[in-house]
């Protein structure tokens, strides 16, 4: 006899050997139709594993995030299977699922084009409906080895699996090196959709074959899964290659380099409006502006740690009068001199000091993605010098800022305590120190947060805070770390209150990250409909008719005066083009100038998702934009 414990505290006792699926099928009927495996004890399972010991049981269900990793990575072998069908020979190398779906690369006798997509996914319908079991089979190394001896992928993924028993999964004609679990049968995969093709070298390596890599989407719901592809197109339209061609904001051009983003007027004044807002807010909590060089010496990132954990992101050395130097990856290696230039007291503590420091970091080719992953950026830098008693008010300090910054741009977000990686620096005792004092402001404040265990960086732990944008997508937003490792390495001190030298704590932190990467994303938050106070162009002046023109002058003169940023479209033709011109361009206020409008010093005002707001004079209009402006409001707008 023998007992399970439910996660619910519910115990089932049973005197012999039991499958999962029988198990949840005595919990309750529909428990037995919707599980899809279970957790025993820690460890995922197939709801055809048999128990016969005490164990603790979790049944995973469809509406579960790991539910829906189950049935993307079933939906992963059947997409293979498919390709099988229709491909006969094609060879697999990896299928796993991805945050939105799945994919598998494969290498087929021909090339597969997305015209073949269609044929896939209705293959892979096909399957889905037959309803066949995924079953799991055990060979051991040698047999494997054997089995699949005239397949190179296969027997590298043999090679790279662990154990002297393998495990492997088939459904139908299609088998493959898998840990598992699955779904109990294909008919559990639900609804599939055969996305995108892509190319990639095996094991990422350039030298090696390139490969092709399907991907594709699965759902419980057909309902699920066109709100996903919804989402999709929404995103599309909201790309921010997309928009910043379309609204002048920026660009990448081949003469310049990849990854190295030209601001553009438009983009330049949102970067503007948003450094100032930057600034103001520092300023206003006695941070302290900061310049560095864009290189140093070697010698510097030696010291700091950076060249031995860091190098591969760095750029190679220039030879500057026989010695190495390094454009700059980092700022804080400059502002820790700047401190230590001079000897200072606890009573000075704390320095805050801030720094918009261009820095350039090595990405691959491949990864770089518009204003979102790029060689070249301007992080929003600052370090806090302080005594050990005022860290925790310190990061308490840090989280008030961004939390008014986040919600001035009309963000949410959510908080991650990332703790020691596995290539670090610093004793045990530092780390756990500096992981205890976030933890403590984080619980302080009451504010929720999840671990990310491993996630911080070299020097330190950190609150990792991700921005949910207007799609609900997360957004690596602000960080903020404690470093008790640099200021040891590099002896920054403080003279205490007892007259001896003691080490000052050093706070690492960003609260938009970088300007690339923050406006990129803004981008796509707003879909290119930013607020008035962040619009390159706030207000257009439209004339109705040639004798309206001076009118306009006028008009454009006073949104001017008050500090806005407008411009007049004088020219001939129907007000309605021009109105839709100033939508298209997602102009937040378009003015309609009339001689009627002339008359009584007035325009007729429409605003972005508001429509005609009626007739305004024109003093009043201008000083209530140049107020909405100033204060940075964030106007009414559709959900999504």
């Amino acid at each position: 006899m023998f007992t399970i414990t439910l996660d619910d505290g519910k115990q089932l006792s049973f005197d012999g050997p039991v499958s999962l699926s029988r198990v949840a099928a005595e919990i309750s009927r529909e428990l037995g139709k919707t599980a899809l495996a279970a957790e025993v004890d820690g460890e995922m399972r197939d709801l055809s594993t048999l128990i016969d010991r005490d164990a603790k049981a979790r049944f995973i269900l469809p509406g579960s995030p790991e539910g829906l990793e189950l049935i993307r990575h079933s939906a992963s072998h059947v997409m293979a299977e498919a390709i099988l069908q229709l491909f006969p020979g094609t060879r697999f190398a990896y299928g796993p699922a991805v945050e939105d779906g799945f994919y598998y690369d494969v290498d087929t006798p021909s090339p597969i084009t997305a015209e073949d997509l269609p044929k896939i996914e209705k293959a892979m319908r096909s399957i889905v409906k037959a309803n066949r079991p995924f079953v799991r089979r055990e060979l051991g190394r040698t047999e494997a080895e054997a089995k699949y001896a005239g397949d190179p992928y296969k027997l590298d993924n043999i090679a790279r699996a662990s154990g002297d028993v393998l495990s492997f999964y088939e459904q139908g004609a299609f088998s493959d090196l898998c840990r598992g679990p699955h779904v109990p049968s294909t008919g559990r995969i639900g609804c599939v959709k055969a996305m995108s093709l892509a190319g990639a070298y095996w094991h990422g390596d350039a030298k090696q074959k390139q490969l092709t890599r399907v991907y594709g989407t699965a759902f419980p719901t057909q309902d699920e899964l066109r709100a996903h592809l919804e989402r999709l197109e929404e995103a599309k339209r909201r790309d921010h290659r997309t928009l910043g061609k379309q609204m002048d904001v920026f660009s990448t051009q081949p003469e310049i380099g990849p990854g190295l983003i030209l601001w553009h007027p438009n983009g330049s004044i949102i970067r503007h409006e948003v450094e100032t807002f930057w600034k103001e807010e520092h300023l206003k909590r006695g941070y302290r502006l900061l310049y560095t060089p864009h290189i140093a010496s070697e010698e510097i990132y030696r010291r700091s740690g950076h060249l031995q954990n860091y190098g591969d992101m760095m750029y190679s050395p220039m030879d500057i009068d026989g010695n190495p130097y390094r454009v700059k990856p980092m700022n804080c290696p400059g502002h820790i001199l700047i401190y230590n230039a001079g000897s200072h007291s606890y009573r000075e503590l704390p320095f805050r000091w801030c720094e918009l420091g261009t820095v350039y970091r090595y990405e691959p080719s491949g990864t770089l993605h518009g204003m979102l992953r790029v060689r070249g950026f301007t992080q929003d830098d600052s370090h806090i010098f302080c005594a050990p008693d005022q860290a925790e008010d310190e990061i308490n300090a840090v989280l008030d800022l961004m939390e008014h910054m986040m919600r001035t741009f009309g963000y949410k977000y959510k908080a991650f305590l990332a703790t020691r990686p596995a290539k670090s620096i610093g004793t045990d005792g530092q780390w756990l120190t500096a992981t205890s004092a976030l933890r403590s402001v984080l619980e302080r404040r009451g504010m929720p947060y999840e671990m990310d265990e491993g996630g911080g960086v070299f020097y330190g732990p950190k609150i990792d805070i991700k921005l949910v944008d207007a799609l609900g997508r997360e957004w690596q937003g602000p960080t903020t770390q404690l470093d008790f490792n640099l200021p040891e390495r590099f002896n920054v001190e403080y003279v205490g209150a007892d007259n001896n030298r003691h080490q000052t704590v050093m706070i690492h932190r960003t609260v938009l990250g970088s300007m690339e990467r923050f406006i990129g994303g803004l981008l796509e938050h707003y879909g290119g409909d930013f607020p008035l106070w962040l619009a390159p162009v706030q207000a257009r002046v439209l004339t109705v008719t040639d004798a309206a023109v001076p009118w306009g002058r006028e008009v454009l003169d006073i949104l001017r005066r008050a500090g806005l940023r407008a411009e007049l479209d004088g020219r001939g033709g129907k007000i309605g083009a021009k109105i839709r011109e100033g939508e298209l361009a997602k102009v937040p206020c378009l003015l309609i100038v009339g001689e009627r409008e002339r008359d009584v010093r007035a325009a007729a005002v429409r605003r972005r998702f508001a429509g005609d707001l009626g007739t305004r004079g024109i003093e009043e209009l201008a000083a209530g934009l140049a107020a909405e402006a100033r204060e940075r409001r964030l106007p009414p707008r559709p959900e999504g």
